[in-house]
């Protein structure tokens, strides 16, 4: 069930956008595949997932044989290799469902960072373990140099290994020649965001004991309720959608997503979809995930909030947030889970309204022509560190208690430094946080603590992202998005690098080319960025950071 609180003015915007669409026949263009849609390009190409849920049902035996197979070898863990639309589904099913009795736990892995590889690898006995290579290309990076490391720890053994790939990829290639136990085979026509409910998400999901024939029920009902032949006012995935697109082009593209703590992480996998599809062009929703819920007075008029409420388990001081934020006027869109196992149902919901809200804001949301730039220039970095040996030299425009900082830099110390960078915030701003380091709770807290900081402080939207996994999530909306956000790069040096088999760069030499990359692109694209080297000691380095911050904001 869905619920939406909204102005007059609103309401009455979101009449005449569900008015256009019944006038003109839009949802059931939509479902013909119609291109003229959107921007009349190659959409229609990239509309295999309105039907994958029928496919999968019919298929249901392949999940039993997977299922069989992992209780037949008795594997104790999973690692799933994947990136972006490869691994954030699995991961959403990991965390909302934990581990299922008598199956495997599933984990996944989709950082280069050294301390977070060895922190996942001592997690796991490996001869105990199934690992999915998960690439729908099959020339993605870091799945394949995942796979590199993985294959040779385990002595060059692939009868624990299964791929998830496209049909004639570089990645079946390579499970051909490495003999894996399995390839699992992804559709062409659908794109790896929205690639959920086809083996990239309902592979991992059978292997960890789901129910994938209930899971695809509940999906399979709502797609029938997004169906052409349901009105648009009643129709769950068009009036997301319409919501969503009327309200950007007003100015609320912040789209602030809440969620009960048993389905927490489905911000990470709605972050990849709603901003990929729609940031570019200069246009786009820029997702908001995992900021605490404020007071309603830290909010600015570029919000809208999404609050995702799981109705076995609600969070009664979540009720009393979003509540005031109603009350104060903000608009707010309520939808209710009765489970986690209406997560598929969910996944399709906001892939038809990803798809609509790119019809009403006028980009092609099947494409993400911004997020090749930053892989480019990482290309460039590791190429060159293959053949001299190192990468190229940086001089930091100041180094202050420690920290070294890159980019526009307008002071003598850090502090001023940043309080030269924040004081670029506009209302209708985002401050966002792009930090590669690991991923750890201890890491994460920290720069939560920064975001709030500053969101309080400025009044604007904050976004935090771990790399290189944002550069296959949010990277698009940031580099091709509205020109809105002003970043802060976090990098520091890793305190015992890992090597990638078969190559002289190593995991830490990846990571550091990727975030150069990515910051070179946001300069080039004009975009406020700043990059802060922290150095080895991680812990030490955000405190000094979170005290600049603290001086920056006074």
């Amino acid at each position: 069930m869905m619920t939406y609180a909204l102005s007059s003015v609103q309401q009455a915007t979101l009449q005449k956008t569900l008015e256009d669409w019944k006038a003109h026949d839009k949802l059931r263009r939509l479902w013909t595949k119609d291109a003229s849609l959107w921007t009349g390009k190659d959409e229609g190409q990239w509309m295999g997932w309105l039907g994958i849920i029928e496919e999968q049902l019919a298929n249901l035996a392949q999940f039993r044989e997977i299922a069989a197979d992992v209780r037949e070898n008795r594997y104790r863990d999973i690692l799933l290799l994947g990136m972006g639309g490869s691994s954030l589904c699995p991961e959403v099913l990991a965390l909302s469902f934990g581990h299922i009795l008598g199956f495997p736990r599933l984990h996944v892995l989709d950082s280069t960072d050294p301390a977070q590889i060895r922190a996942m690898e001592s997690k796991l006995d490996l001869e105990k373990t199934l690992f999915i290579v998960s690439s729908k290309s099959g020339s993605t990076l870091e799945p394949n140099i995942y796979k590199q490391y993985f294959y040779q720890r385990c002595g060059r053994d692939g009868s624990r290994f299964y791929a998830i790939t496209d049909p004639g990829s570089k990645m079946q290639e390579a499970a051909g020649h490495d003999h894996f136990s399995n390839i699992f085979y992804g559709v062409p026509s659908i794109g790896g965001r929205y690639s959920a409910l086809s083996n990239f998400g309902m592979v991992p999901a059978a292997a960890m004991g789901l129910d994938v024939e209930d899971f695809l029920e509940a999906a399979d009902a709502m797609a029938r309720e997004c169906s052409a032949t349901s009105p648009a006012e009643q129709n769950p995935g068009v009036l997301l959608g319409a919501l969503l697109g009327t309200l950007a082009l007003e100015g609320r593209d912040k789209v602030t997503i809440i969620s009960s703590p048993g389905i927490h992480d489905l911000g990470a996998w709605l972050e990849q979809l709603i901003a990929e599809s729609t940031g570019k062009i200069g246009k786009g929703l820029i997702p908001v995930d995992r900021e605490p819920v404020g007071a309603p007075s830290v909010y600015g008029s570029d919000r809208v909030f999404v609050y995702v409420r799981l109705e076995s388990a609600a969070d009664h001081g979540q009720d009393a947030a979003v509540d005031a934020l109603a009350t104060a006027g903000q608009p707010v869109i309520r939808i209710s889970m009765p489970g986690p196992h209406h997560l598929g149902a969910e996944f399709f919901r906001w892939e038809i309204a990803t798809a609509v809200a790119g019809s009403i804001i006028g980009i092609n949301p099947f494409d993400q022509p911004d997020v090749e730039a930053s892989k480019v220039e990482t290309r460039k970095l590791t190429s060159q560190y293959e053949q001299t040996g190192s990468l190229p030299k940086e001089t930091p425009a100041i180094v202050d208690q420690g920290i070294r900082v890159f980019g526009a830099a307008h002071g003598a110390t850090l502090a001023e430094c940043l309080r030269a960078h924040l004081g670029t915030l506009r209302a209708g701003d985002y401050f966002g946080l792009l930090a590669y380091i690991e991923m750890s709770q201890e890491y994460e807290r920290a720069l939560q603590g920064i975001r709030v900081r500053v969101r309080d402080a400025k009044r604007v939207a904050t976004c935090l992202g771990f790399g290189p996994r944002f550069l296959h999530s949010t990277g698009q909306a940031y580099k091709g998005g509205p020109n809105s956000g002003v970043f802060l790069q976090i990098t520091a040096d890793d305190a015992q690098d890992l090597p990638v088999p078969g190559q002289k760069y190593t995991f830490g030499i990846v990571k550091a080319a990727q975030a150069r990359g990515d910051l070179a692109v946001l300069v080039e694209r004009g975009r406020r960025a700043l990059r802060v080297h922290l150095g080895a000691d991680l812990h030490a380095g955000l405190a000094t950071l979170a005290s600049a911050i603290d001086g920056a904001l006074k």
